[in-house]
């Protein structure tokens, strides 16, 4: 199976110019042969909490509707962060959009960055469970940004619903890039699963993104990694028989001491 993750610039606040620019890389994606295509964090909106209460929408209008004609029009599945308003609450989302132009699942951010200047509880609620997709013979998992630095995210995908290609959204900032490859890296290694991290590049409201998108193998190999700061589109194959064979060669999962571990 084929995987593209986007290194996207958003325009903050201008939802039909991001929009242009997703189906400007869909049709790149269609073009090399992608099945799954991965776009970063508030792909709609840009990141920045005024701008994401004002533009956050329900799922029958905004992006929503695009993103899934989209799906559709390119036989393409597409995995994007997107504002979802529900009623009065307003949730940090991820899709998972097959390529018929069906939402076949959509994850709640459940760990909000709460650090200025886009404390993300000023604008989100939290999700309050995690979500996983069973498709073209993987299970993916789903994550988004500040997630990554909760090892129990990936860990709960991998043990409770047996994924093995963790999809993550992602709006890093460049203070901690470092942080974000080491991080990506490890989730991959200790769960022994892909991982397709899609994070932004450019400037919102001041908040410079760090790039450096990347897909990873699950023994922590680099298949394919982007720059720190240009938009651009990364591709690889993903493999149920790499996965098969790393576990196998190492089989951490029935090593585990779940008794020694109390509330972890």
């Amino acid at each position: 199976m084929r995987i593209a993750a986007v290194q996207l610039t958003c325009t903050l606040g201008d939802v039909q110019a991001n929009l242009n620019k997703i189906r400007d890389f869909c049709g790149r994606a269609k073009q090399e042969g992608v099945d799954l295509i991965v776009f970063p964090e508030a792909a709609d909106t840009g990141y920045s909490m005024p701008v994401i209460r004002q533009q956050a929408k329900p799922w029958t209008e905004g992006a929503m509707p695009a993103l899934q004609e989209m799906a559709k029009e390119f036989a393409l599945t597409i995995v994007s962060g997107v504002a979802e308003r529900a009623g009065d609450v307003i949730y940090n989302s991820q899709v998972f959009i097959d390529s018929r132009g069906e939402l076949v699942a959509s994850y709640r951010k459940t760990h909000l960055f709460v650090l200025p200047p886009n404390d993300e509880s000023t604008c989100y609620a939290p999700g309050d469970k995690f979500v996983s997709v069973a498709a073209n013979g993987f299970r993916f998992g789903l994550s988004i940004c500040y997630d990554l630095r909760f090892p129990e995210v990936c860990r709960t995908l991998a043990l409770d619903h047996d994924a093995n290609v963790m999809l993550v959204s992602s709006a890093w900032p460049l203070p901690r890039a470092a942080h974000l490859r080491a991080l990506a890296v490890a989730r991959a290694i200790e769960n022994q699963s892909y991982l397709v991290l899609a994070n932004r590049a450019g400037v919102d409201a001041g908040v410079t993104c760090c790039g450096r998108s990347a897909i990873i193998d699950p023994s922590g190999v680099m298949i394919a990694s982007a720059s720190d700061d240009c938009e651009e589109m990364i591709t690889g194959e993903i493999s149920e028989e790499v996965v098969r064979s790393v576990r196998e060669r190492m089989g951490v999962f029935a090593h585990r001491r779940p008794e020694l571990y109390g509330k972890v």
